[in-house]
């Protein structure tokens, strides 16, 4: 059956009882369309454009209508034309070849006697434009502009920002009626041409110094909207044309940015519309809002940035989640300006950490982090351990760690820093990193006052709760260390110290290792904590006996490292003196800058005063200078992680509980081996290894990464399970091989080449040092380059930091890499590069195997 008409087809439609009827019913009816196409008959095309539309809009094809859309625009009769543009509206987009055939139409329309019709082809225009089209018919849209009908000069504005988003070379060409339309008294026109204006000023800086001299006229139009009384045409709850409004605040935001000039002349309305707009209703929130960005970006002064931060801080108080999430997402982009005057909301800001919104709570954390500092931190992290007792267990990684990092930077005294991280540690112990851990092991070792307290605290706590891991490990080795000490004064409360048994230390350890909470790192604390208390001259023969027993039950068990660990440590009890040298108490470790990775935090404590901490999407480290930490050299370094320095003794005494014997040799040898590894002899300056982006893209198609991290003491060795992780500063990358080298590009695209020089040494085959060299063809600088590399799991890789991430026309950044592979395997590399040229975000992913075959050697 044909629908001789839409309304038909609908009914017909509608009456379907199942899809596959509604399918039939709707194929039948196309190929009865396309058989009245092919018969030209000009009388039905409207009727059947009309059917194909809704055809389309079901969802079904109706791509074989685009030329009879066309037929109908050529219509002399308006209908048709109204029709024909609402069929290639539909059905054509930017890509289709079938456009070039629309320009004509549109240029013949936009010339048009009837201003309906004009606005029809204009309507078209904007909506499907292609850059070829832009350029035909620019002439037609800057002609439109200067029309004496706001009906088409509002759409002729819309046009033009078409026309400058596809070609920004055309901007200039609507600049000086651009800036005539500013000053049209019809709303309309006057709301697309701002938003015309706005593009043009984004696109073009120099555009944007040129609009800078029409903000007294901006000024005024908003004035007038902020001054006149009701206006039904164009009033919204009260206000007057808030649309308006909230553009020409946007637009002003872009003018009045890094000029005093400009921003002061509209201080004085940004003042009045802050002070005269409802608060009561969402529409006056909406401009409130955007009058705080004005104000926040522009050169404002003083006070009216802390007008600005005081209505965030009332938004707070609003019922609406909305309302107050997108408070605290400007506050915490803001904190930084004025501290002192965000300062002023913490009772509410802490207050949001109440708040049933997920959301809400994430960002007042982020807002209570930025906002401590000396004055205020015994008041903030009260009421965010209060927080973290009640918090989603998603929120205690993160929680755990800006509460212990605010203490370490902000602390009153060591006690209170002491009290801190033990109360996070019994909230929240499974939620500590290692990082956090090893910084509170360092204070304790350097606050020889305080360790009898923190020995007693750690017990009580530890007796009372043994779930919590990082409590447990921070007990166990604090014990194993300090446990003369509370043996002979006791435990230390508040009043009279209590005096403690041997046997009870012993027995709480002990009930560690047969916890259901006792895991493999655990029990190694454990181990070495009882071997260390079997040291101490107060511990009876009965404990000694006992702790040897558990030492060779444990010699047994399945787990490797603790049955290397209980080999060594039970054949330490028939070696007299050597035992009592290898279980002394500890040297006090350096003490330095706690450093991390990011968690899911954004900033870190304090960053509204300029932090010690700076942070990357991957790693956190303290700040270096020339890429040396303190000056230090590279020999200096691994003599401190090997137990000495250039002028120390590496390997303890057995004689004083602090008197390192003396064997240099020993030291220099191990130093040279090390060094060796990266090709240079210890008397040339290398640089220190550290962690390398390159790891986050293990699991790139069966590829693994590999870095270099931090040299840590060996799991072998008895200590290990105490040792304190040592950390490097990244330092910048070697200097480049010898220009003799073949160097293979491995990447050039967007001006950024990059080539790989590969180095290899006969007497070390499997090893290829290789150097990678950044280099700009252009004029136009890259920045923020993030190399990273993977290759193959039969393989391993090194990386060193960039030698800077930003590489200017004319001058070469390098990176060193180091892959260890088997001998006659060929070196594959998957790199991913990502950087940032002419404001653009770039990001590459390419896999290179272009080194020459044996480069690894012969098998």
């Amino acid at each position: 059956m044909v629908y001789h008409n839409l309304k038909a087809l609908i009914k017909g439609i509608r009456s379907c009882k199942t899809v596959a009827d509604e399918r039939a019913l709707i194929q039948q009816e196309s190929a009865a369309i396309r058989a009245s196409f092919r018969e030209e008959d000009s009388f039905a095309r409207h009727n059947n454009i009309a059917k194909l539309l809704y055809i389309h809009m079901l969802g079904s094809p109706a791509h074989f209508g685009q030329i009879e859309c066309l037929k109908l625009v050529a219509s002399p009769r308006f209908a048709d034309k109204r029709l024909g543009y609402l069929g290639i509206m539909l059905l054509l987009d930017e890509s289709q070849e079938v456009l070039t055939l629309v320009t004509n139409s549109l240029k013949n329309d936009m010339n048009h006697s009837n201003m309906y019709a004009v606005g029809l082809a204009l309507c078209t225009f904007a909506n499907i434009a292609s850059e070829e089209m832009s350029r035909d018919l620019a002439n037609e849209i800057e002609k439109l502009l200067g029309s004496s009908n706001t009906y088409i000069r509002k759409k002729a504005a819309l046009c033009a920002l078409r026309v400058i988003k596809k070609v920004p070379d055309l901007t200039d060409h609507f600049t000086v009626k651009a800036k005539n339309l500013l000053t049209d008294r019809n709303h309309g026109v006057l709301l697309s041409s701002i938003t015309l204006v706005t593009e043009m000023c984004e696109i073009d800086p120099n555009v944007l110094e040129e609009f800078r001299n029409a903000v007294p006229l901006l000024v005024r139009n908003l004035k007038s909207l902020v001054t006149t009384g009701y206006s039904p045409e164009h009033d919204v709850s009260g206000i007057t044309d808030p649309f308006l409004q909230v553009k020409i605040l946007r637009l002003l935001r872009i003018l009045g940015k890094g000029d005093e000039r400009a921003s002061e002349v509209m201080n004085d309305i940004l003042a009045q519309v802050a002070t005269n707009t409802d608060s009561t209703k969402n529409v006056g929130n909406s401009i409130l809002y955007e009058t705080v960005l004005c104000v926040l970006e522009i050169e404002a002064d003083s006070g009216l940035r802390v007008m600005a931060i005081n209505i965030l801080g009332k938004f707070l108080s609003n019922r609406d989640n909305n309302i107050r999430y997108v408070a605290l997402n400007t506050l915490n982009k803001v904190v930084s300006m004025d501290t002192n005057a965000v300062q002023r909301h913490r009772n509410i800001i802490l207050d949001c950490l109440r708040d049933g919104d997920i959301s809400i709570r994430r960002r007042a954390l982020e807002l209570s982090y930025a906002l401590i500092n000396e004055q205020n931190v015994r008041i903030l992290i009260r009421e965010l351990l209060a927080f973290l007792e009640v918090a989603d267990d998603e929120f205690k990684l993160g929680m755990t760690t800006q509460i212990c990092l605010a203490a370490e930077r902000f602390a009153p005294n060591k006690r209170w820093h002491i009290d801190t991280v033990l109360r996070v540690l019994k909230l929240a112990g499974n939620f500590v990193r290692e990082e956090i851990l090893s910084a509170f092991i360092r204070l304790v070792a350097h606050t020889p006052e305080l360790q009898a307290y923190t020995a007693s605290k750690l017990y009580t706590a530890l007796t009372s709760d043994i779930s919590q891991e990082s409590l447990t490990l921070a007990a166990a080795w604090v014990l194993g260390e300090y446990s003369e000490i509370v043996l002979e004064g006791g435990l230390v409360d508040e009043e009279d110290p209590k005096p403690i048994a041997d046997n009870a230390i012993v027995d709480l350890l002990l009930s560690i290792l047969d916890s259901p909470y006792a895991n493999y790192l655990t029990r190694q604390y454990v181990l070495t904590s009882i071997t260390k208390i079997s040291s101490r001259p107060m511990i009876s023969a009965p404990q000694q006996e006992r702790i040897s027993e558990v030492l060779a039950m444990y010699t047994t068990t399945p787990e490797l490292e603790l049955q290397q660990r209980a080999v060594e440590f039970a054949s330490l009890f028939n070696l007299g003196q050597v035992r009592e040298g290898v279980l002394e108490r500890m040297p006090p470790p350096e003490l330095k800058v706690t450093v991390m990775g990011v968690v899911s935090e954004n900033k870190p404590v304090g960053s509204s005063s300029g932090g010690d901490l700076l942070i990357n999407d991957d790693v956190v480290t303290s700040p270096t200078t020339n890429g040396q930490a303190g000056g230090k050299t590279n020999d200096d370094l691994l003599a401190e992680i090997f137990g000495g320095s250039s002028g120390t003794p590496a390997v303890p005494d057995t004689s004083g509980p602090s008197s390192p014997s003396a064997q240099p040799n020993s030291q220099k040898s191990t130093i040279d081996d090390i060094l060796g590894l990266f090709g240079n002899s210890p008397s040339t300056t290398t640089t220190t290894s550290s962690p390398s982006p390159a790891s986050g893209l293990e699991g790139l198609a069966g590829l693994s990464t590999s870095s270099s991290p931090p040299p840590t003491t060996s799991a072998s060795n008895p200590m290990s399970a105490f040792s304190l992780p040592q950390t490097q500063p990244p330092a910048p990358a070697t200097q480049p091989a010898p220009s003799r080298l073949t160097s293979y590009t491995a990447y050039e695209k967007n001006d950024l080449k990059i080539t790989l020089t590969p180095q290899t040494s006969a007497a070390k085959p499997g090893i290829v040092n290789i150097l990678a060299r950044f280099q700009v063809a252009g004029s136009t600088p890259v920045t923020g380059i993030v190399f990273q590399a993977a290759v193959p799991k039969t393989q391993q890789l090194q990386m060193l930091p960039m030698s800077k991430p930003d590489v200017n026309p004319g001058s070469t950044e390098t990176q060193q890499m180091r892959v260890v592979a088997p001998v006659g395997s060929a070196v594959r590399l998957r790199l991913r590069i990502s950087y940032t040229i002419n404001g653009q975000a770039v990001q590459d992913q390419v896999d290179f195997s272009g080194f020459p075959p044996g480069l690894t050697g012969a098998t």
